[in-house]
């Protein structure tokens, strides 16, 4: 069956005056990734005034009116999943999900099922999102499987755009709890550090000059036996951002199999408890309801794995 084509209207704003195009749209457009707007440009679904434009790395200026011919989202080849979920808050425009470690948020490769869209689809039964480009996925935001915590997923594509729009704004409040190596000093701080893929390791994350600017907010909470819990408030929200910027200034996540390499003791509690994750739990979300405009704020308990070792460090 032939897939249908949306026709999109957009102008540049002023600020974007100058950017690349593919940026400038992305910034018009904050429901649709950068990366697609780039294939989208290269396949020659962008126009002005009738004319098309191939080179994503074009500049755009301010006021220019762009009209992009976008595929409608394909038929997603997801199966739905009876797989058990946390759910703090549902209601008909968004849900919002303690995902537990261990669960991959999305299929690809080596991970084709079992994911937790597989687990929406079953539980919201056909009424998820479908504006990111694949029918019903529902995903405004990801972290990483090992991580656990709270994460929100659109039910409707109005939700998904005004939740989209407060990710890219960074008006989304979201705290993290970790377990980190060594006793943080001074006690809060801020790393303020571009992060994009490592030149050296295209698998890791780095601090990359000319990278995204990223930039996280962190406070002690505990200080323990060789470590401490530490509460990390994003300002941004990139790629493995906790886990960089903490191990940047000297104090990696315990159990971080990338960015941190516990070792001694430290290592060894960690076997003991057979904990090998990184310790880190997405403890708090907030934002403004992209319906009703209510303020809404959702808090998660750290989970077992992460209060026990806690309590194994707290002496």
């Amino acid at each position: 069956m032939n897939r249908g084509v949306s026709i999109i209207d957009t102008t540049i704003a002023a600020a974007a005056d100058g950017w690349r195009l593919d940026r400038a749209l992305a910034d018009a457009l904050p429901t649709m990734s950068r990366e697609r707007l780039k294939v989208l440009i290269a396949s020659g679904a962008v126009s002005r005034d009738g004319i098309l434009h191939r080179d994503p790395a074009r500049r755009a200026a301010a006021g220019d009116r762009f009209t992009l011919a976008v595929p409608d989202p394909a038929v997603a080849h997801n199966e739905a999943q009876d797989i058990p979920l946390t759910i703090a808050y549902e209601d008909e425009h968004l849900i919002v999900i303690d995902k537990p470690a261990g669960l991959v948020v999305h299929p690809a490769a080596g991970n084709l099922d079992g994911t937790l869209v597989n687990a929406l689809l079953h539980h919201c039964r056909g009424s998820l999102s479908g504006i990111g480009g694949v029918a019903r996925p529902g995903i405004v935001h990801r972290i990483d499987k090992d991580t656990s915590g709270l994460m929100v997923a659109a039910k409707t594509d109005r939700a998904h755009v005004g939740l989209a729009r407060q990710f890219a704004d960074h008006s989304i409040d979201r705290r993290y709890r970790a377990i980190v190596g060594g006793i943080p000093r001074p006690a809060a701080g801020s790393v303020d550090a571009p992060l994009a893929r490592s030149p050296q390791n295209r698998k890791k994350i780095a601090i990359v000059p000319g990278g995204k600017r990223a930039v996280t907010h962190y406070a002690t909470l505990d200080r323990l036996d060789g470590a401490a819990l530490v509460e990390c408030r994003l300002e941004t929200g990139r790629t493995h951002q906790v886990r960089v910027h903490m191990a940047s200034i000297g104090h990696a996540l315990l159990g971080d199999p990338v960015y941190g390499r516990t070792k001694g003791s430290q290592k060894a509690l960690l076997d003991r408890l057979d904990f090998h994750r990184q310790a880190l739990h997405a403890a708090r979300i907030g934002f403004i309801h992209p319906i009703n405009s209510l303020a809404l704020a959702f808090e998660s308990a750290m989970p077992a794995d992460m209060q026990e070792l806690f309590s194994q460090l707290n002496v």
